[in-house]
């Protein structure tokens, strides 16, 4: 399936770093509010399939995955102050707060990098370079691709042609790895690439895609 693969671009919340809960949640904290990670986890598979379904059937998700998450979240905590949740969803959509690396992260990507050329598509607000530069893995990567330097967001296919011309891949030569099928795997496909899904939370273990939940797995999977 991956043979004649050479470029490997890689998502980045969710995949190669994940939420600093203290940091989004702050607000809720300061409220004596705690969800605890496998609720929050929960959440994460209910509503990616719901957000997927909407995309599936040719709708559009009003404001956005983060949105409908804390939407669902609020209701199940019966919260219902919006300004609270709106402050959330900031903290959310400010990539620096995704600064939770799992550990052999970088040699895992070093590993990878070995036999393919990495790069990054992140749907972020301008600074992923600086977030991956901080966590110490952004020199792993030739090109990094920003949305709100690029201005299309995945699943639109402009990101990605971007992507692929800053190194100029083919994309029948180019897989991407990320988290939500929606907006990755059907995005990085329709634009021509393979995809793989990065599927932590196991939102998709019983669709028959290909998926891993490390990146010990891809390397595996990719041979």
């Amino acid at each position: 399936m991956f043979e004649k693969v050479r470029f490997i671009f890689f998502d980045v919340g969710s995949t190669l770093l994940f939420a600093n809960r203290e940091r989004m949640l702050k607000p809720l904290y300061e409220r004596g509010i705690r969800p605890p990670e496998p609720q929050l986890q929960e959440m994460e598979r209910k509503v990616k399939n719901e957000f997927d379904a909407i995309l599936e059937d040719g709708g559009r998700a009003d404001h956005g995955f983060w949105d409908m998450f804390y939407a669902r979240l609020f209701e199940d905590l019966g919260l219902k102050d919006e300004g609270l949740r709106q402050q959330v969803i900031a903290n959310t959509r400010n990539s620096l707060n995704w600064d939770q690396i799992r550990p052999g992260t970088r040699e895992a990507l070093q590993r990878i990098g070995e036999a393919f050329i990495l790069a990054v598509i992140s749907n972020a607000d301008g600074r992923i370079a600086q977030l991956l530069a901080g966590c110490g893995i952004a020199d792993c990567f030739r090109t990094i691709t920003d949305s709100g330097l690029v201005g299309y967001e995945k699943p639109n296919r402009v990101i990605f042609e971007t992507a692929l011309a800053s190194l100029g891949a083919s994309p029948k030569q180019s897989l991407y790895v990320g988290d939500v099928y929606s907006v990755d795997y059907r995005g990085a496909t329709q634009a021509g690439m393979k995809a793989v899904l990065f599927d932590v939370c196991g939102a998709y273990r019983e669709k028959g895609l290909p998926r891993v939940e490390s990146l010990e797995e891809l390397v595996g999977l990719i041979g």
